[in-house]
């Protein structure tokens, strides 16, 4: 069945003004229901069956049991750190099944979600938060950008790229094959940075074609995002001079139609525009952190009642979906989350050498000097077992302090 809009004044939104509502097409018990601000969007979804939507929420589900089951190798030290994105399904998924196979995505850390979609292999995540690699895959090949952690570094890679996609005139030919966008993925706590603020500063005025996609799940590890900004973060953007809009984060209708609209736009040389998706993290921030220190569980439990992937579910079953395809959408995610814990655990050690593979893109005095140290260290060990650590370190500048002398 094809979805044909009706819209109500503004939906079941708290707000008293309808245009501040985010965009939301279904509700949180999963009932087809567009407010008003869905109205400009409505057209985006046009065409899309259930079947497609089906195909979302297979996505969903398997990551949220990647996601889990990710969370239980940290627990039993297969891992040494993993963060979660439990909660923030329908964001990642809807704004990912928008992108066209030559966008480029720049995540943050934790858009499983939109790897899983982009057929990033799962495990190679892993490797990531195993310690076995700087990245885990070749960016290249999914045109998924490896994982960035220090916060809201990635926003001026990302600016750079689109500016690159602009000068390269990979944008507004009307070549819908051809022309390209750039997706960028980052929190509210990224928000307070000035690396995403620069960003925003380069991508305008450039006309670059960037989206950014902004995960607001409330919480920059311990601090609410009220305490970050007096004012909806989307509204920071306008002060740019880009197009800025709000949606419901757990509606994947609302991130698949808003996403849409604006990569197309962004393609057609219109430059830049921003998303903030309102959402909720159901877990941690990383597995290194303590929620319930600074989290009501009155709050957490709201948020339970706004699940994304339930949402989904419930309007599929209106639509006639029975329950024994969701059956083997999970039956299919358990076989999933069971082949991630298999291959993660026999994953081989990674080579030492590896390390200063990619740190740049051409040889560099500084990484031979230190490749070269390490195995003449390494070799001491073997030589003499007894002499080994005493060899000279090499200085930032890739001269050792012996030689200096």
């Amino acid at each position: 069945m094809e979805i044909h809009a009706t819209f109500a004044p503004d939906g079941d939104a708290k707000t008293a003004c309808a245009a501040a509502s985010p965009v939301q097409f279904l509700t949180p018990e999963g009932r087809w229901q567009p407010n008003a601000a869905a109205e400009p969007f409505a057209d985006e979804l046009t065409g899309l069956d259930a079947e497609f939507w089906l195909g979302a929420l297979r996505h969903m589900v398997e990551v949220r049991a990647f996601d889990r089951e990710a969370t239980m190798l940290q627990r039993q030290g297969e891992l040494g750190l993993f963060a979660q994105c439990e909660g923030q399904e329908a964001a990642q998924i809807g704004s990912a099944l928008a992108l066209r196979s030559q966008d480029e995505v720049f995540p943050s850390y934790r858009e499983h979600g939109v790897c899983h979609v982009r057929s990033v292999d799962l495990v190679d995540i892993l490797r990531l938060f195993r310690g076995h690699s700087h990245g885990g895959w070749d960016p290249r090949e999914h045109r998924v950008r490896n994982y960035t952690l220090v916060i809201a570094a990635h926003a001026l890679h990302a600016a750079g790229y689109a500016m690159g996609q602009r000068f390269d005139g990979s944008v507004g030919s009307g070549n819908r094959e051809r022309d390209e966008a750039t997706m960028l993925y980052f929190g509210d706590g990224s928000t307070s940075q000035g690396e995403a603020n620069e960003a925003l500063v380069f991508a305008a005025s450039y006309q670059a074609p960037l989206v950014f996609f902004l995960q607001n799940n409330g919480w920059a590890i311990s601090v609410p995002v009220e305490r970050q900004s007096r004012t909806p973060l989307a509204d920071r953007a306008r002060g740019f001079g880009m197009p800025a809009d709000r949606i419901d984060g757990n509606d994947v209708f609302a991130s698949y139609a808003v996403s849409r609209r604006r990569l197309d736009e962004a393609r057609a040389g219109m430059g830049p525009a921003y998303i903030e998706a309102v959402t909720y993290r159901m877990g941690a921030h990383t597995t290194s952190d303590d929620p319930t220190k600074y989290r009501q569980a009155d709050e957490v439990e709201r948020w339970r009642q706004r699940d994304p992937i339930s949402r989904l579910r419930a309007w599929l079953t209106s639509e006639g979906v029975d329950a024994a395809e969701f059956a083997r959408i999970e039956e299919r995610a358990k076989d999933l989350a069971a082949d991630i814990r298999r291959r993660c655990r026999e994953l081989d050690p990674p080579v030492l050498d590896e390390m200063f593979t990619h740190v740049y893109a051409e040889q560099h005095p500084v990484i031979e000097e230190q490749r070269a140290w390490l195995e003449r260290y390494e070799a001491s060990f073997e030589a003499d077992p007894d002499a080994g650590g005493h060899l000279a370190e090499p200085s930032a500048d890739g001269v050792s302090k012996e030689a200096q002398a």
